[in-house]
Parts: structure tokens; C-alpha cells; sequence
């Protein structure tokens, strides 16, 4: 496995870790528990209060890991007092073996936190295909058990880190009506993100008093508009969880049924800006990544078909590699519209590099000067726009570029 302590940070990457809000009635931490052969963290613990309401999206891949299918049979229950999660190995085609190391997981750990097995829910990340001794993390869950506590945001962080160069997490202050309440979380993610469901791994925690329903409706219409709309190489993972988890712990708080309530309008934006934040970190963190890719799509037949040229831009190696190289070659852009699939008018289409028009109505515009474009393209930051010109839906989607480390991270990952 990679090892965060020893190679080189994203240069995308924030300049400290950020100042992570308790959530009132969680208690967590990460350590590490000889998962991983470099030493580094690799079990996380969320222990969660009793009447915690979760919801969760988790990856539409076909070959799903062991955790995986364990969380999506308890889910529909809508209840949960621990998550645990382990970095350095993925339980996924992992056969019955990966199934009894869920079992052993959850039944320790329904013992040490005195609650219903299906009340805890599991993930793993990491290398794919390789076993687990059966009771090789549940032994481990009594060491960090006794750690547990509401501050230990970075720590758990960085336990579920792989090939991440850095801890990602995001907290904001919110109302639900005129009661303030907090939502803090982590993320995990840097390679195999194209996410079918959610991210790589995300854990969000609010102290609101919400019924699993509608944490549910919130937390799939949030993770449209982040998670399933970045991408670093095109690749869904078959351990992607995002869990949503609400505590209750709010005494304060009106009473809320439904999801478009109208006193949860404050509340689903500011868990729309953590999921985006978490969303962005993650690409920036891209394997190999040096610039982080915004693409805006408008002009388009619908929402979801603005998202789906969005993603065939920001897939296309052409177009990152074009981004890495500094080189304008909006052709390329031009190509990943066209295949596409969703409906364009050629001779509408507009694409803008840094807001410098590059067309117009279908072909290059007049006073197109290459020379600012590719000065722009020196940027960190690089934000395409383009109308497709067919309607008035849109969307924005966050790649990053595609480097030649990209290759040298994934040729060494298991070594």
C-alpha cells in the first residue's frame, strides 16, 4: 500500500487541516492496527448515540465488496450506533471469507457498543481480491474503542486513507428553523473515482433530529450534485459509501416529517456545500493531479443530461492530458461533447477556457487569440464552460488532470 507519511502532498491540497466541529453525541478516532504493512492508520471507529438516524447511497457496481452488502441489507432498518471502517485491504471478491470477516466485525463490535448487530455498519478500502484472517479487524476494535472521543476528527481521517496524499474533512454551522445545528465530515478518495452512488468513502454526522427518510431523500439529492459529478480516471469502485448519520441530539429543534419542509431549506444547502467541499478534495487529490478541472455545462436537454457531458469532457484522457500538457486544444473538447450520447447543436455550441470565448454559433470566434489561452492554462485552477445550446438545464462537474504519476502511483500500488 501507498504510504501517506512519505510521498508527496497534492499540490492542490489545503494548507492545514480545518477546524472540524463536534457533533453532539459521536465520539470517534483512527489508529493503526497492522492493516497496513507501512504502519500508517487503517481502523476507524464511529461510535454513535443511542436513536442515531442514518442513511446511505453505496456503489451500483456489480461486484460489490463484503461491506457493501452487509450495509445495504441493514439500511432499509434506518438506525445505527457504530460505523467501522478499515484502509489496507477493500474485503471485495473476497468470496465467503470476506462475509465471515463481516460477521466476526459486526458481532464484536454489537458486543463492545451493547446494540443490535444491525446497528453497525462496516467499510473497507483497499487492495481488491485479498483476504482477511476472520476475526483479523474485529480483534483489533477493543485498542481503539478505549480512544474514542468528539475531537478526534484528523485522526479518523486519516485512517481510511489508501493513496490519499491528504486527511479530508469539512464542517459548518446551520439552522433547521431557528435551532442551530452542526454537520462535520470526512472523505477518502484519489484513484478508482467515478462514482455511481456517492465517493470513494464518506462519513457525514449531524446532530439534527431527522427521520431516516428524510435523511435519505436529502443525502441522495446531495450526492448528485457532488459526489456523482466528479471524476479522476472513469473507474467506480466496489467499495463507494456515503453515510449520512443525524443524532438527534438537538432538544430544541421542531419536530420535521418531511424533506421538503420548508425550515430544511438552510439545512440541505449547507449539507450540499460540506458534500461539494468534500466532493472538490477528493478530485484535487487526484493520483498524480497538478490542476484541478471545473467544468460548467448549460444548454442542455436536462439536468442529467448537462451532468453526462459534463463527465465525458472531464473522462476524456485527451482532455486531461491536454490540461496536464498546458495545451488549449479545445478540439478535444469538442470531441467529448460529441460522444456524448446526449443531444448538442453543433452550430450552437459555445465553449469558453477561463472565461476567454474560444467559439461561437458552431465555429472558432474571430478574435480568438491562442496565446492568452495557453498563459491561462498555467493556472492550478482551470474552469471550462461550454453551452450546448439545445435547452436551459445545467450542471457542474470536477475532474483534474491526468499526469504521468497517475501511472507510476497505480504500477507500485501493491508493492
Amino acid at each position: 500500500m501507498a504510504n501517506p507519511t512519505t510521498i508527496e502532498i497534492s499540490p492542490l491540497a489545503p494548507k492545514k487541516f480545518p477546524n472540524i466541529k463536534p457533533v453532539p453525541g459521536l465520539r470517534l478516532c483512527g489508529q493503526a492496527v497492522g492493516l497496513k504493512s507501512s504502519g500508517d492508520k487503517d481502523l476507524m471507529i464511529a461510535e454513535l448515540v443511542k436513536g442515531t438516524k442514518i442513511a446511505g447511497v453505496m456503489t451500483n457496481s456489480r461486484c460489490p465488496s463484503a461491506p457493501v452488502d452487509w450495509c445495504r441489507t441493514i439500511l432499509p432498518e434506518g438506525r445505527a450506533r457504530a460505523i467501522i471502517v478499515n484502509s489496507g485491504n477493500a474485503n471485495a471478491f473476497t468470496g465467503a471469507s470476506g462475509n465471515k470477516v463481516v460477521t466476526s466485525t459486526v458481532s464484536r463490535a454489537s458486543k463492545l457498543f451493547n446494540c443490535n448487530p444491525n446497528e453497525v455498519y462496516i467499510a473497507s478500502t483497499g487492495v481488491i481480491g485479498e483476504p482477511l484472517l476472520e476475526d483479523q479487524i474485529a480483534e483489533k476494535l477493543s485498542k481503539v474503542v478505549t480512544r474514542l472521543s468528539p475531537t478526534s476528527w484528523k485522526s479518523a481521517s486519516e485512517a481510511i486513507m489508501t493513496t490519499d496524499t491528504f486527511a479530508k474533512a469539512a464542517s459548518v454551522k446551520t439552522k433547521i428553523g431557528s435551532s442551530e445545528v452542526v454537520i462535520s465530515g470526512f472523505a477518502k478518495g484519489s484513484g478508482m473515482i467515478a462514482p455511481d452512488m456517492s465517493t470513494m468513502l464518506g462519513f457525514i454526522f449531524t446532530n439534527a433530529r431527522l427521520p431516516a427518510q428524510v435523511l435519505q431523500r436529502l443525502l441522495r439529492r446531495a450526492a448528485d450534485s457532488s459526489f456523482n459529478s466528479i471524476t479522476v480516471d472513469g473507474d467506480t469502485s466496489t467499495s463507494d459509501t456515503l453515510f449520512l448519520c443525524a443524532t438527534g441530539k438537538n432538544a430544541r429543534q421542531k419536530r420535521i416529517l418531511k424533506s421538503n419542509d420548508p425550515d430544511l431549506k438552510e439545512f440541505y444547502n449547507a449539507l450540499e456545500s460540506v458534500c461539494i467541499n468534500l466532493a472538490k478534495q477528493i478530485v484535487s487529490d487526484g493520483e498524480g493531479a497538478r490542476k484541478l478541472i471545473t467544468l460548467n455545462v448549460s444548454g442542455a436537454e436536462s439536468k442529467r443530461a448537462a451532468r453526462n457531458i459534463g463527465l465525458s469532457v472531464a473522462n476524456s484522457p485527451l482532455v486531461k492530458t491536454a490540461v496536464a500538457g498546458e495545451d488549449p486544444n479545445w478540439g478535444r473538447i469538442i470531441m467529448a461533447v460529441g460522444k456524448a450520447g446526449e443531444k448538442a447543436d453543433r452550430d450552437k455550441l459555445s465553449i469558453n477556457i477561463g472565461g476567454i470565448p474560444i467559439t461561437h454559433k458552431g465555429e472558432r470566434s474571430i478574435d480568438y487569440n491562442e496565446a492568452i489561452v495557453a498563459s491561462y492554462m498555467k493556472n492550478k485552477n482551470i474552469e471550462i464552460s461550454l453551452d450546448v445550446g439545445v435547452g436551459r438545464s445545467k450542471a457542474t462537474v470536477w475532474t483534474c488532470d491526468l499526469t504521468h504519476k497517475y501511472i507510476s502511483i497505480n504500477a507500485d500500488y501493491r508493492s
